[in-house]
């Protein structure tokens, strides 16, 4: 059997666009058939459909994962460099094959997670420089409540009434009942002496 070329695209939002990285895998040789996508998950997130069904189709010693870039695949490459190994699978960045199995291999994969993590982080670290900023100028206030104050007086009142339920409550208010849960002890806490 032929050692099988396998795509793997990602964007990040719903509103990007797979078409270039889609052709581009077409033109390194992947057919339509072997590429798999995902769409609006992020490079840190490891529960993707379609990278798992593309690393499951790598089920023969020399078949090869093949992206464009790099941040196409992941955040942290090093568990993904593990399976691939494991299955005696090559990768493919833009056109550059590298076996996991030989010492130049091995070397690439694991640069290749470093380097991923570093953007991870720097990218982390901006955002945490842009909140640092936003707050100081009084535009960072944090999670909102899901409940306006008129609502959670409403849901207080109700709840005092006792005729409903936690689970109604939470039903009649499209919260979740955590959310129930919390006003109530916080009433309750304002309350205490």
């Amino acid at each position: 059997m032929a050692n099988l070329l396998i795509g793997y695209a990602r964007c990040s939002t719903d509103s990007q666009d797979l078409t270039a990285q889609r052709d581009a895998l077409l033109g390194l040789g992947v057919r339509e058939a072997h590429i798999y996508m995902d769409k609006g998950l992020t490079g840190t997130n490891r529960k993707r459909p379609g990278l798992r069904e593309a690393l499951a189709a790598c089920n023969h010693p020399g078949d090869t994962l093949v992206v464009t870039k790099l941040d196409r695949l992941a955040r942290s490459a090093r568990d993904i460099a593990d399976e691939l190994t494991a299955k005696q699978a090559r990768l493919s960045l833009g056109g550059s094959v590298y076996d996991p199995t030989d010492p130049i291999g091995k070397m690439v994969f694991s640069m290749m997670s470093v380097f991923a993590e570093f953007e991870a982080d720097l990218i982390s670290q901006r955002a945490r420089e842009g909140m640092r900023v936003a707050k100081k100028n009084g535009r960072l206030r944090g999670k909102q409540p899901k409940l306006t104050a008129k609502q959670q007086a409403h849901l207080l009142a109700l709840h005092e009434a006792g005729g409903h339920t936690s689970a109604e409550l939470a039903e009649l208010f499209s919260v979740g009942r955590a959310t129930v849960y919390r006003t109530i002890q916080a009433a309750q806490a304002k309350s205490a002496p």
